[in-house]
């Protein structure tokens, strides 16, 4: 089995000894894609730093060959969990039928006190 690790580009640089992804055979590991603008800005509202955590994660996932219907699992780690019920839509529009497993849990804070959200996930490629 190969291991292949991406830096993608266009993605905000890591804050620590990580890469963007990993791709171990046919499963691929999304470090955690916070809401960070292309140009460094982070917006103050969770639901744009969602949608833009989200671009981040497909982005990684289709740079090491995967695509939405190829999540299994995902992880999203919030500040405020009383604001899930704002960025549930856009995750049911991201994997439509294709639900992963999930967990989703409230932290007191991320690597940036400004940011709100974090989304992980893993991916497997079959056939």
């Amino acid at each position: 089995m190969s291991i292949q690790r991406f830096m993608v580009p266009g993605e905000p640089v890591p804050f620590s000894h990580y890469c963007h992804v990993v791709r171990a055979g046919n499963q691929i590991f999304i470090s955690g894609a916070v809401g960070i603008a292309a140009d460094g800005s982070i917006p103050e509202s969770t639901v744009e730093q969602f949608e833009l955590a989200m671009k981040s994660l497909d982005n990684c996932l289709r740079h090491a060959g995967g695509a939405p219907e190829h999540v299994v699992k995902v992880n999203i780690y919030m500040t405020r969990i009383g604001e899930r019920g704002q960025i549930n839509p856009l995750r049911q529009v991201y994997f439509g039928e294709h639900r992963p497993a999930s967990t989703l849990v409230e932290v007191t804070a991320l690597v940036d006190p400004r940011l709100s959200v974090e989304i992980e996930a893993i991916a497997v490629i079959c056939g």
